[in-house]
């Protein structure tokens, strides 16, 4: 979060597995229900209906707006980050992204979206809130995660972004972005999940648990046994070796091209991928893209203020 005169402004990078801002990370699922449940952790209260954050599991959906998910999960977002600073009452500025084609086409509907109640109550974790919504400003994925330090990148860089839903690739070159050269693909680290499962049951003829399988994502190993451990190490170097086929594809050179990776899907290529050394980078911090969003929002108004 980023104060900016008496507004402060808070990213919001709405993945499809996890829910990011500066500062948190938490799943994106959400439930509904009509009377207070019984497990109230992460509970938020709006509109007389109670949610409870990170519980289920959220779908692809290409349009973000499509449903009241995205706003709900924003909202507890907020929270989170209001708590931080020990604040129930401000005026919010959201700083968000898209991925990297789809950005224009929809950038204005998702402002839109992310602002349709200028002033909003809510309660989360049992605390009431009130925010005054004074504008959203939405920027690329994977491009807000590297934009700090963007100007000092020379040559020729890719930038792959791999989250749950999409895989964003997009060149720079000497510190500027190539607006021609830029994808978004479905293929996120849940196709990696469902190719997995898909393989596993049809060796084994039962199903493994999804939290197994990030467990072991992440990781790079997990508690099953060694044939098991190695049929899954199969599935996700194949789904890693896709990645990289996808790039060239789009015209990445290993020899020449330093590489970026950033999003959940970097342990992957870590894990299962045996980079070129210096050539290829990792952005650890899976919070990096909010963080972006928060940066390049606060150059925009201040720019915009004629501060």
């Amino acid at each position: 979060m980023k104060k900016l005169d008496d507004a402060v402004i808070i990213g919001v990078d709405h993945g499809y597995g996890n829910i990011k801002t500066a500062n948190h990370i938490f799943k994106a699922g959400i439930v509904g229900y009509d009377h207070e449940p019984l497990f109230t952790g992460d509970m938020l209260v709006y509109g007389g209906k109670y949610y409870v954050i990170s519980e289920g599991h959220k779908e692809f959906v290409p349009q973000k707006q499509s449903d009241e998910d995205y706003y709900l999960l924003t909202l507890a977002g907020i929270a989170m980050e209001l708590a931080g600073e020990g604040l129930t009452e401000a005026d919010v500025i959201i700083a968000a992204g898209l991925p990297l084609t789809w950005t224009t086409g929809q950038k204005a509907e998702f402002a839109a979206y992310l602002t349709r109640n200028a002033e909003v109550s809510f309660t989360f974790r049992k605390v009431d809130y009130h925010i005054r919504v004074l504008g959203a400003k939405i920027y690329p994925q994977g491009y807000a995660a590297v934009a700090e330090f963007t100007p000092s990148m020379k040559g020729v860089n890719v930038v792959a972004d791999i989250g749950n839903g999409t895989m964003n690739t997009l060149f720079i070159i000497d510190g500027r972005p190539q607006v021609g050269r830029m994808f978004t693909e479905k293929f996120g680290t849940h196709q990696c999940t469902l190719a997995i499962r898909e393989a596993y049951m049809r060796e084994y003829g039962s199903e493994l648990d999804e939290a197994t399988i990030e467990g072991f994502l992440i990781n790079g190993t997990g508690n099953i046994t060694k044939d098991r451990l190695k049929l899954v190490r199969t599935v996700a170097e194949e789904y890693v070796g896709g990645i990289f086929r996808r790039l060239r594809e789009h015209g990445y050179d290993e020899q020449t091209m330093t590489l970026y990776v950033t999003g959940g899907g970097g342990c992957l290529v870590k894990n299962f991928y045996r980079t070129k050394g210096s050539r290829v980078r990792f952005i650890d911090d899976i919070r990096a893209a909010a963080k972006g969003y928060e940066y390049l929002a606060e150059l925009q108004l201040k720019a915009e203020r004629g501060v």
